[in-house]
């Protein structure tokens, strides 16, 4: 059976740590993708509506705050491309406002990647698309050896799904070969009530579990995990007091999973659970506080109607 070292690796040393955890990172097969795609489309699932309204809105508001010379050609690189629905108000604008430049998408998913061209070749047939798959940080190395400005995109509230020591140590590596015409464009969901910010991880159609329950799925299929899915139950959670969404997977009765590939058992108690993925809450101060020594500061602030989520943008100090 062919798998995926790496997989195997994560996913075993975070079912061996006390408590269990699991990567986010792995929920992101091609099942996966098309189910995050239903996420988005949800109605308790605010964070896309509102990212999207502020791009749609105040897309030539942001792309003033970028202060680019039209006739200079410069580099849009967005970090987990996704399917485009909100960056295409940014692209469109661009193109419209005739600016000289090359939209680079960086995905970890070659599928995503696939999706996303075809999309957009038909959408915007004029639209310079130069998709890169693999690991950010190798690929920003790589692009960082050429003059040309780049305007950076992390949006969606992907930040969130680290926690804070690791999101400082990231937004530092993100920028750290910026230039002083460089700009990170940041998308965060704010801090907000908790029945609304609990309905987006909790949603009637159950969603959002398949998306969290698919992940064991692809561990039977990759790895030869023998999960019996339906002994897990999907159970977020939301702590106000360090304003962090939790999703976690709760074993429903005592139970063993065994890996053929290397033969090692997971036992797992009733009620005891595996943390799936954080979702961070933001506002200034939380952001400050991890640009600390990131040697970038905060230039601007888009939010939405309701104050729900913030697009900022983040340049050299």
């Amino acid at each position: 059976m062919e798998y995926n070292a790496q997989f195997l690796e994560d996913t075993q040393n975070g079912l061996s740590d006390s408590p269990k955890r699991l990567p986010s990172r792995y929920f992101y097969d091609k099942i996966g993708d098309k189910i995050f795609q239903e996420i988005m489309a949800m109605p308790e699932y605010y964070l896309t509506n509102s990212e999207t309204e502020i791009f749609k809105i105040q897309a030539k508001e942001i792309i003033n705050s970028w202060k680019i010379d039209k006739d200079i050609p410069f580099e849009l690189i967005e970090l987990g491309a996704g399917d485009g629905t909100k960056t295409i108000f940014l692209l469109e604008e661009l193109l419209h406002q005739n600016y000289n430049f090359s939209y680079l998408p960086i995905d970890i998913s070659q599928n995503v990647l696939d999706d996303l061209v075809n999309n957009l070749s038909e959408k915007l047939p004029d639209l310079k698309i130069e998709p890169k798959q693999g690991d950010y940080f190798m690929i920003l190395d790589e692009l960082s050896q050429d003059d040309k400005q780049k305007i950076v995109l992390f949006i969606g509230s992907n930040l969130g799904n680290l926690e804070d020591k690791i999101a400082a140590e990231f937004l530092k590596n993100v920028t750290a070969s910026f230039r002083n015409k460089d700009k990170l464009l940041l998308g965060v969901d704010l801090k907000k009530d908790f029945k609304t910010i609990l309905q987006a991880y909790n949603d009637e159609s159950k969603i959002t579990a398949r998306f969290n329950l698919n992940l064991l799925q692809r561990m039977n299929n990759e790895l030869g995990a023998n999960f019996i899915v339906e002994n897990f139950l999907h159970d977020p959670e939301y702590d106000e007091e360090e304003g962090a969404a939790k999703s976690y997977l709760k074993s429903l009765t005592n139970q063993s999973v065994h890996f053929s590939i290397n033969d090692k058992v997971f036992h797992f108690e009733k009620d005891e659970k595996i943390l799936m993925e954080i979702s961070r809450k933001y506002d200034d101060d939380v952001l400050n506080n991890l640009l600390i020594d990131s040697g970038v500061q905060i230039k601007a602030k888009f939010v939405d109607s309701r104050s729900y989520f913030a697009d900022y943008i983040l340049e050299k100090k």
